[in-house]
């Protein structure tokens, strides 16, 4: 659902496609060494081919399964294209914005399921969804150039969108300098399961639009350098733009009483139609005998007032010849929007924006977990292993300035534990 709990698993999906293009245009580990002799000149090798069969598992207040089937090919040439299609089956209860009572409430969801909320419990609404979505990708090595083509597509029953990609990576400096400029656009249409809210207005008060559109833009700069035959280093930023409808159609901010605290109405929630977003990230990656360190730290920072620090550190330890365990920890933080609330005072003028989402609040999470690889097949390996499973414990604020009342005494920021899993299966041949 657009903007709703499946933005969870949808905004690390567009993360970690964003990552991937960066990271391999900007530091995949090529451990050269400028002094190296040139090396004699290699017979063009006979095409190959790669599949992936991934499984996604990803369970909080939701429950994600997302099996995963990519196929790339790689030609003599240098040339390669990769094809990839992947199911989201999405369930769970998802925070719908407003505040406990203090008593026992009913909570509807857009599609009319209904559900009792514990008195002190952030209410909670139940849905499901299935996205369906396509990605495929060209790259044309040119001399020291490197040019790629990308398309993507995905459906799901509130929201489609259709994206394509563009990336040109420069080798300078004996290769040992890489250079890499990136584009992308993508074309999103939100239509919200009930209708589209009236944002600030009371809660199921609708539009009439059935449909609305989003549009984003975003600009990718990078560069890597070899800086030894060992260490490899990279510094890359984005810039993205987005306009349309940014709002998320199924949430709502309660309207308490000044003294009680206890929420007296709903209205919908309202976010700007425009947003400006930039990051900038470094990366290392240092081979030690047999070790390998990954170290990347993020800065990003958008016009809505949210800014966030991101440390991600991995170390890739063989086990064997052909098995290894790489140990992942990441620290995250971030600040509040300009109009987060956690709910608007019965009486005051309401403001233009206000969303108490709680991923738009200050907050900080903590990543733990491990990757497992083993390729099987003694010496002619033509297959690889990899499972990787996370923990991920986020926390807030659970009493924001302004509480009153009741409020007082809830937690209005509930721990949120993820636990994730993926396993792959890779065949070459």
């Amino acid at each position: 659902m657009q903007l709703d709990a499946p933005e969870r698993p949808r905004a690390v999906r567009a993360k970690l496609r964003t990552a991937t293009c960066l990271l391999l245009t900007a530091v995949a580990p090529r451990f050269a060494h400028a002094a190296d002799p040139p090396a004699p000149p290699v017979p063009a090798s006979p095409p190959t081919s790669q599949i992936d069969l991934t499984g996604l598992f990803y369970s909080e207040r939701i429950r994600v399964l997302e099996p995963t089937m990519r196929y790339t090919r790689t030609y003599s040439s240098g040339r390669s294209f990769f094809g990839q299609v992947s199911v989201d089956s999405v369930t769970g209860a998802s925070p719908n914005g407003t505040l406990p009572t203090g008593r026992t409430q009913t909570v509807t969801s857009a599609s009319g399921r209904s559900r009792s909320v514990s008195a002190n419990s952030i209410p909670t609404v139940n849905f499901s969804d299935t996205r369906i979505a396509l990605d495929g990708e060209w790259q044309q090595p040119v001399k020291m150039f490197a040019f790629s083509l990308g398309g993507h597509f995905s459906h799901e029953k509130d929201y489609q969108s259709e994206g394509v990609t563009g990336r040109v990576a420069i080798d300078l400096n004996h290769k040992l300098t890489t250079l890499s400029l990136g584009g992308g656009y993508n074309n999103d249409v939100v239509s919200p399961v009930g209708g589209t809210s009236v944002g600030m207005a009371p809660y199921g008060e609708l539009t009439g639009a059935a449909s609305n559109p989003k549009h984003v833009k975003t600009a990718l700069v990078g560069v890597s350098q070899v800086l030894s035959r060992k260490w490899l280093v990279g510094v890359s930023a984005s810039l993205s733009s987005e306009d349309g409808y940014l709002t998320d159609p199924y949430k709502a901010l309660s309207i308490i009483d000044a003294t009680t605290g206890i929420p007296l109405a709903q209205v919908s929630e309202q976010r700007p139609d425009t947003r400006q977003r930039r990051s900038v990230q470094g990366d290392s990656v240092y081979h030690f005998t047999s070790n390998i360190l990954y170290l990347s730290y993020r800065r990003y920072w958008d016009d809505w007032g949210i800014g966030s620090h991101t440390i991600d550190a991995r170390y890739r330890l063989p086990v064997t010849s052909a098995a290894f365990v790489e140990p992942h920890v990441r620290f995250y933080t971030q600040t509040a929007a300009d109009f987060y609330r956690f709910g608007l005072v019965q009486g005051a003028p309401l403001p233009q924006y206000a969303t108490s989402d709680y991923r738009m609040a200050g907050l900080q999470s903590v990543t733990l977990g491990a990757t497992i690889g083993f390729a099987p097949g003694g010496r002619r390996r033509t297959s690889e292993w990899t499972v990787r499973a996370e923990y991920v414990g986020q926390f807030g604020d659970s009493s924001p300035p302004g509480t009153v009342g009741v409020q007082t005494r809830i937690d209005l920021f509930p721990a949120v534990n993820v636990f994730s899993m993926v396993v792959n299966y890779r065949f070459n041949r």
